[in-house]
């Protein structure tokens, strides 16, 4: 029984065997600048903007006139859901406050008509992945670190500009849009109603500093999404030169979280930035960039 419970906790993936066992997730990235549960028509997606900062290192700096502006950002909502048989759950632990982060296991769902890991101890899969307490005013909480990333990217496949955004406060935040044809959608009683229920009220621990436990996830059916007005939720293309360009979206990009599918993982954007008086020089910003968005290429990550 012992080696048997190893095998379990330490495998990169369940057995063969043992895929009816559990039901797995399935992360899907949604289209970049749309609302959390959009259709995915990009037409209609106006969740993000082009803003103009006068501080280049504050996180969040509001907007302000080009004339005194120091730097541009490209804002923009992204956001993560899960259209898999079974929920991602994860819980994290240390030991001490000592410890700086909380390791994180994956707790897989037991077939349909199974049980769901009530806790780290019982979540059968060891991750990479680790949580980190941010004291920041805007979050104070604990984030699932590296979940999700951006960069810009140019159509010969050079990283331009990357986030430095990596962390996040996962829970259920919205229903995807096409929810009606997910068959493991939670229900109105049972497990999975239950965790939704957690999920959906989730704020990873807000004001503990001190907790040694913290729970993340998204219920089949649900996304976690964050608005282009969040902390570093945007990129710096201050000196981006004029041209097309791919805003990709990748989540679980290293594949330490286990997921049925991990084709749908990344999602871009094909863009415009043209600089109507021509590009930024040190210390002036002559004008605002244009940014166009042309078309959006769901679960690829190249579109330009």
């Amino acid at each position: 029984m012992v080696l048997l419970v190893t095998a379990l906790v330490t495998a990169s993936a369940p057995r063969a065997d043992a895929a009816s066992e559990v039901l797995l997730p399935d992360l899907r990235q949604a289209i970049p600048g749309c609302d959390g549960g959009s259709s995915g028509d990009l037409a209609q997606c106006d969740a993000w903007d082009v803003c103009p900062v006068i501080d280049p290192a504050v996180p969040s700096g509001r907007c302000v006139p080009v004339n005194v502006a120091k730097a541009v950002r490209l804002r923009f909502t992204s956001a993560e859901e899960n259209i898999g048989d079974g929920p991602l759950l994860l819980y994290g632990r240390r030991d001490t406050t000592n410890q700086d982060t909380m390791s994180v296991r994956q707790a897989l769902r037991n077939g349909p008509n199974g049980s769901i890991p009530a806790d780290y101890v019982s979540a059968q899969r060891v991750t990479r992945a680790f949580t980190y307490y941010e004291p920041a005013v805007a979050h104070q909480h604990w984030h699932l670190m590296n979940f999700e990333h951006f960069a810009l990217v140019s159509p010969q496949g050079k990283t331009i500009v990357t986030d430095r955004k990596n962390g996040f406060c996962l829970g259920d935040r919205f229903t995807v849009a096409d929810a009606g044809r997910l068959s493991h959608v939670p229900g109105d009683t049972g497990p999975d109603a239950d965790l939704a229920e957690t999920l959906r009220a989730n704020q990873c621990r807000h004001h503990e500093p001190t907790a040694l436990d913290v729970l993340e996830g998204i219920s089949v059916g649900a996304g976690d999404d964050y608005k282009y007005t969040v902390d570093f939720q945007w990129l710096d293309i201050t000196h981006v030169p004029a041209g097309t360009y791919d805003l990709v979206n990748t989540v679980n990009a290293d594949r330490t979280l286990l997921e049925s599918n991990y084709r749908n993982n990344s999602t871009a954007v094909a863009l415009t930035i043209a600089w109507p008086q021509g590009m930024p020089g040190p210390g002036a910003i002559p004008a605002a960039p244009v940014v166009k968005f042309l078309r959006a290429c769901p679960g690829q990550p190249r579109c330009a």
